[in-house]
């Protein structure tokens, strides 16, 4: 009788493994026999210890194809005693031989014996032994003689034909390397971008293969793939049925893929050797290095690397249907592996394989059986589900301190309290710890982050929120996206090697959307040797505190005032007035109040003090809980932290007894201390803040406060403003001037120089160069050698550019250096320069007064130097408007400075639009913005309409500032 099955493998040409047609138990491995097929011998198989003999291999290949996964009705011949048998290794076992039947070729004919088929194609040979005739009767019965007969003949027909091992062309000898690579990574690169025929000999579980390549006719090669993307849970290894070595759903997804792909032809691409990893994936046990506690590197979370040759190599088993490991998760048998989205970036990524899992869960198949009844449990449990209220939640938010390489505080758009968000990025590690590496790239994360964001609107996704956990509050994590390309920063932080990617455990649901691209990003800094990765020695600079003292602030005073304004970062705001500021050029952190306040409070060290420096009051913000702040002095500590983590600019005056710096700090250009003022939220003392230089600019603020009655001005019942504006606030009459621009400020604040070309000034100035050139070349010219030039003295002076000398003021000279701080006054243009390149000025050319007129754009002003666009705008107003005949109406006059409106003649636009001009140029390539500390702005409604247009364009088209979204609101 005969018994119907599966034939799940073949070992050789006559030998085939069978497993019943029923799905196994669950949790049980499929049972399997070994069936020699009667009457018939096959040449065998090599291994690691001998070659293929001649034909073996086809003939395995024969019946392969002929039977693996088809239904056999199979029925026992003999069986041959275990005890009979000699073996070299391990017990033997009893040797079962059987015929084998086939579903017919075609309807109507009769099953087909497998036998018979393999030995009719020449890759088989009759066995011998059992005799002809009566004797095969006798020793076999009458229809296995029958049968022998048959094959005899069939064997006879295929030596007739040539067929098989009968050929009389011997078969090429087939080089086959059972053992892996030598050098895997070597391996990978020569077959890169290859889709390899291969057959898979074995399946350990559901995603871990051993595959024979077929490199070409004459070489195979075996490998131990694992399949990229996903793994399944570990299988059992004994074939007697225990499952103890197994996990959940191991044994159920280890026959999922064998019955789709053992002994399948498939595709395999190979995508990388696995050497970070630390031990294969076939080791049951830690590493060694795991279990001595060495296995990460640098204190990560990454693994060790191993030394010598991978063990398996990550690739796709593509099979004519699919990629197995799709499948596998979709049948909840497998879990997508994380790590592997790098790998599987440039062939599609995880994407579909998410989506399986996704599905997966959603029908709550193998693995996930129990999802969502777990995860229900688990929150109730500890207390957590208010922890997920605004998980997958977005909103559109100003980011207002960076707190570290991970950590920021947001303020949601639209939330009219200003309430902070402490949000963690998602699925990041930054760099933690004191050991000098780490440092340095926190610094360098948290710097990193600042420079991008502070003050930038972003989108923020909430991808899961931490739970309180011990003294760790509840904590978002979020994604952050910024700019017209919603760049994700994490991504761009872990590509720099400024922060690791987070090692989640396989079960953790919470992760980042965007954790496949962080971790290509990561790969992408290991490969580079980026920041983290790096193996050169960093260490932070050594930063000194200036403000430790009055006498040490006093040391720094002097050469910093003389050097003008200086570059800084905002590090901390303690009072509305008084800051923490880091200056980068110099690393020096130092306390900085702004000159023309009056603070009682408390200063950076805790201490009541009184800022001496007078103009201005601000109310006291309270220091700790138990004090009381003065009225909207909360409200002036938090309009100065705006100012926070901000790149300023800051010119120093004096330093008071505490070692604290006073002076004027400007943010984009703007006087933070007129801000203040105008808000409502400091007093001016106008004797005090006549001495300031921007007196009037407190002055004129806060009347604006005092209109709008803001803040401490809520209540004023002072005089009506008066309507009529004194004279800076009405509009001029129009007055076009010929000029050109001969100067422009290399410096904060913009200004320039332009000469005035009336017919009279030009001619003047023509003949006065033409005579003060002869005058030089006379002796008579010649300097004393003890002469010293003052301040605020004319002389002539030999320009560096063209070696020329031309008429120039002395606006600082200093005796012991021997040289002096010129202005050339027909051009603007300023120098230094050493004593022997200056000479009194013969009275004679004393009574041309100086062409040179100080000017400034009227209406905007150009972007800050120091900022990212600050050099291409000064490039391009000297482009516009440097040493060209240009014409200029005279908007304002502000003392000696002149508010020009500059106008292009060549410019076919300026012929129709009467408002065309290099002020609106600017700010439409967003190079400039409208000066809103102008007074007379009101005065010239359709100009500054004109200026709203070409801010708005540049907006649209995000040009200059506007390349990564509207700034205008910091």
């Amino acid at each position: 009788m005969s018994t119907r099955a599966i034939v799940k493998s073949v070992l050789s040409g006559d030998t085939v493994v069978i497993r019943p047609k029923e799905q196994p138990e669950k949790g049980k491995p499929a049972k399997e026999k070994v069936l020699h097929i009667a009457g018939i011998s096959a040449p065998r198989l090599g291994s690691m210890a001998r070659e293929d003999e001649p034909h073996a291999f086809s003939s395995r290949e024969f019946l392969r194809a002929l039977l693996v996964g088809k239904e056999v009705a199979y029925t026992i011949t003999h069986t041959i005693d275990a005890s009979a048998q000699k073996s070299a290794v391990g017990t033997p076992q009893d040797r079962e031989f059987a015929s084998l039947l086939i579903a017919p070729a075609g309807p109507g004919q009769p099953p087909q014996d497998v036998a018979t088929l393999i030995v009719s194609a020449g890759w088989v040979k009759v066995r011998d032994g059992v005799g002809e005739g009566d004797e095969a009767v006798r020793r076999l019965g009458a229809e296995e003689a029958k049968k022998r007969e048959n094959l005899r003949a069939a064997e006879t027909q295929a030596k007739a034909e040539n067929k098989g091992i009968w050929a009389e062309q011997s078969e090429n000898q087939r080089t086959v390397s059972f053992q892996m690579p030598a050098d895997p990574h070597a391996f990978i690169a020569e077959h890169k971008g290859q889709d390899i025929d291969a057959i898979v000999e074995q399946v350990r579980d559901g995603t871990q293969l051993r595959v024979r390549l077929l490199l070409d006719d004459h070489t195979h090669q075996f490998i131990n793939l694992n399949i990229a993307g996903a793994k399944s849970p570990r299988a059992s290894n004994a074939r007697d049925g225990d499952t103890s070595g197994s996990e959940p759903w191991g044994e159920e997804a280890r026959f999922f893929t064998e019955s789709r792909l053992l002994q399948r032809a498939i595709k395999v691409r190979l995508l990388s050797a696995p050497a970070s990893l630390g031990a294969s994936p076939f080791q049951s046990g830690p590493t060694p290095a795991a279990a001595s506690g060495k296995g990460t590197n640098g204190g990560q979370g990454l693994p060790a690397p191993t030394t010598g040759g991978a063990s398996v190599i990550i690739g796709m088993a593509l099979h004519p249907n699919g990629n197995i490991a799709e499948f596998l998760c979709s049948a909840g048998l497998a879990k997508v592996i994380d790590w592997h989205a790098g790998i599987l970036a440039q062939h599609g990524g995880l994407d579909r394989l998410r989506a399986a899992e996704k599905s997966a869960k959603d029908k709550r198949l193998g693995l996930w059986e129990g999802y969502g009844a777990s995860a229900a449990k688990g929150d109730a449990t500890n207390g957590h589900a208010a922890a997920t209220t605004t998980k997958g939640s977005s909103f559109d938010a100003t980011v207002v301190r960076v707190w570290g390489s991970d950590q920021l505080s947001v303020v949601a758009k639209g939330d009219d309290q200003g309430r902070e968000r402490r949000v963690q990025l998602a699925s990041v590690r930054g760099p933690r710890g004191t050991e000098a590496k780490q440092a340095y790239w926190a610094n360098e994360a948290k710097e990193f982050l600042r420079k991008r964001l502070i003050g930038k609107t972003v989108h923020v996704l909430i991808d899961y929120v931490k739970p309180r956990e011990g003294e760790y509050e509840e904590r978002e994590c979020v994604t952050v996206t910024y700019g017209a390309q919603n760049t994700n920063v994490a991504e761009q932080l872990i590509e720099k090697g400024l922060a690791t990617v987070l090692r989640h455990k396989r079960d953790d649901e919470d992760r980042s959307a965007e954790l496949d691209k962080l971790i290509v990003a990561e790969q992408t800094a290991v490969t580079e040797g980026r920041g983290l990765h790096s193996t050169k020695d960093v260490s932070l600079p050594r930063i000194v505190d200036a403000s430790e003292s009055g006498s040490r602030a006093s040391q720094y005073l002097p050469s910093w005032k003389r050097a003008g304004r200086h570059a800084a970062v905002v590090d901390f705001v303690a009072a509305g007035s008084r800051f923490k500021v880091y200056i980068p050029k110099e690393n020096t952190k130092i306390t900085f109040v702004l000159a023309g306040k009056s603070f009682q409070g408390a200063g950076m060290g805790g201490n009541k003090e009184t800022d001496v420096s007078p103009g201005i009051r601000a109310p006291r913000t309270a220091r700790s809980a138990n004090e009381k702040s003065e009225p909207f002095g909360a409200e002036s500590h938090r309009f100065a932290s705006r100012y926070m983590q901000r790149d300023v600019e800051i010119a120093f005056d004096s330093t008071d007894k505490q070692g604290g710096f006073i002076g004027a700090m400007y943010a984009n250009g703007v006087n933070v201390a007129v801000e203040l003022v105008k808000e409502g939220l400091a007093s001016v003392h106008t004797y005090s803040a006549e001495a300031l230089p921007f007196g009037r600019e407190l002055a004129a603020a806060e009347e604006e406060a005092k209109k709008n009655r803001k803040n401490l001005w809520a209540d004023y019942t002072g005089e009506e403003v008066k309507a009529t504006a004194d004279d800076s606030s009405t509009a001029l009459a129009p007055e076009y001037l010929d000029v050109t621009v001969t100067a422009v400020r290399d410096s904060d604040p913009f200004g320039f120089s332009v000469q005035v070309l009336d017919d009279k000034n030009v001619a003047e100035l023509t003949k006065l160069m033409s005579d003060f050139s002869l005058h030089h070349r006379s002796a008579a010219a010649s300097a004393p050698s003890t002469f010293s030039p003052k301040s605020g003295e004319l002389v002539s002076a030999k320009f560096t550019e063209d070696n020329q000398w031309y008429r120039a003021k002395v606006k600082k000279s200093s005796a012991l250096k021997k040289e002096a701080l010129l202005q050339f006054i027909d051009y603007g243009n300023e120098e230094t320069l050493p004593f022997s390149r200056i000479r009194p000025l013969d009275a004679k050319f004393k009574s041309l007064p100086g062409q040179a007129r100080d000017a400034r754009l009227s209406f905007v002003k150009l972007v800050p130097r120091s900022s990212e666009y600050g050099p291409e705008a000064w490039r391009r107003f000297s482009a516009l408007a440097e040493g060209r005949k240009l014409v200029a109406n005279v908007d304002q006059r502000e003392g000696n400075l002149l508010h020009l409106r500059l106008i292009d003649p060549s410019d076919p636009n300026a012929a129709d639009d009467p408002l065309a001009c290099l002020n609106a140029d600017l700010v439409r390539e967003g190079l400039a913005t409208v000066d809103k500390t102008c007074r007379y702005l009101s005065a010239y409604p359709q100009v500054i309409k004109k200026l709203e247009a070409a801010s708005d364009g540049a907006k649209a088209d995000r040009l200059g500032i506007f390349e990564f979204g509207d700034v205008s609101e910091d």
